[in-house]
């Protein structure tokens, strides 16, 4: 085909495509929003079900392995006879006791080998509260010895399987978070830009009066505010909540400017003509129009709602344990040994960092998609 062929080509496939399909083929050109959406797929994966990507019981204690260090796995194993092969194994440590300072110190036993299996056999979980299994990605063939990947923090329990379980909750807070930002920025925004008048007055009021809040001493105040004793379920939805009230305000601002440009479109008038509700105008008619910016405005917050959640907890003013969350898993690094003797229970923060990143690149990427001007 010649370049004038391949021209009309494009340009017909183009004339009746789809506003999502226009979407989908500006979004796959950006390179950086790929490689998040690849990656926030996979962190949401491991947050569907964290017990299959850890390996040991996130709440199991051991004494004996308080700040236990990260252990490195080999994947090629040597044979009797020479040769070599691929299966993973760890060497397992020996504790032993500094005689000047009776620190302890783990060394690797190179003499013994505890080899690890795909799809092994490990502690019990639920999944999605249905139903039950012991399968996990890598599992410790036998239960003597137990596999540290990221270390142990003071109480002897695995940084990796915690960090595992801990993603199932920081990043469903900021989801849910986000879906209910959502729901109350797309009500009372469309609402005000729609009807217009006192509506818009009072709830432009509102919405200002909330943008000069600060959301940092709202958030300590509220969290504060919470009873200590309350079940962890509670304090979960509590949390998102409170994240929430203060995250609708700027989208219900955009939402309300966009319907207030949609509705002298032709296509409202004409539907209002026609005896239309106004519900099903605004449903049906007018959100659609701008569901890819929304959509777009959505993934950038829910970096915000994660970032909140793990400040909170850090301070110990959001999640309590025995709940398991980043933020909650920072506060163990909280202390100068921490930070001396054990670096690696800053990995949550590494976590964090690794999500938040993924999920700009992915807003930013949805972003130029859905902007008509940025083709």
């Amino acid at each position: 085909m010649t370049d004038a062929t391949l021209g009309t080509v494009e340009a017909s496939r183009l004339a009746v495509a789809s506003q999502w399909q226009l979407m989908w083929w500006a979004f796959k050109r950006h390179r950086a929003a790929m490689v998040g959406l690849w990656i926030t797929v996979l962190l949401y994966i491991v947050a569907s079900v964290p017990g299959f990507f850890a390996i040991n019981d996130p709440s199991r204690q051991n004494a004996r392995a308080g700040y236990h260090p990260p252990q490195a796995i080999h994947f090629i194993d040597t044979t009797e006879d020479g040769g070599w092969r691929i299966r993973p194994y760890f060497h397992p440590s020996v504790l032993k006791r500094d005689p000047q300072t009776l620190a302890a110190v783990f060394t690797p036993d190179t003499s013994r080998k505890v080899y690890l299996s795909f799809f092994g056999e490990g502690y019990t979980y639920t999944v999605f509260g249905l139903f039950e299994t012991n399968r996990h990605l890598l599992a410790a063939e036998g239960a003597r010895d137990a596999l540290f990947p990221l270390g142990a923090d003071r109480l002897g329990r695995c940084v990796w399987s915690r960090m595992m379980q801990g993603a199932q909750i920081s990043l469903s807070v900021g989801l849910v978070g986000v879906l209910l930002s959502l729901t109350l920025g797309v009500l009372l925004g469309g609402v005000s830009g729609y009807f217009g008048g006192r509506v818009d007055f009072a709830v432009q009021r509102v919405i200002e009066f909330v943008l000069s809040l600060p959301s940092i001493p709202i958030w300590l105040a509220l969290s504060a505010a919470m009873p200590h004793d309350w079940p962890a379920v509670l304090n979960y939805f509590m949390i998102t909540l409170i994240l929430s009230l203060t995250g609708w305000a700027q989208l219900a601002r955009v939402v309300r400017g966009r319907f207030l440009s949609l509705r002298t479109e032709d296509f409202v008038i004409a539907a209002r003509l026609d005896g239309v509700s106004e519900g099903r105008i605004i449903f049906r008619h007018m959100l659609p129009s701008f569901t890819s910016h929304i959509i777009a405005s959505v993934t950038l917050a829910i970096p915000a709602m994660i970032l909140a959640e793990t400040s909170l907890s850090f301070l110990g003013l959001g999640l309590q344990p025995p709940t398991i969350s980043w933020g909650v898993l920072l506060r163990e690094a909280q202390n100068i040994r921490s930070i001396a003797t054990a670096p690696w229970l800053f990995a949550p923060g590494a976590a964090v960092v690794f999500a938040v990143i993924a999920l700009n690149f992915l807003g930013d990427g949805l972003r130029d998609a859905a902007d008509p001007y940025n083709k």
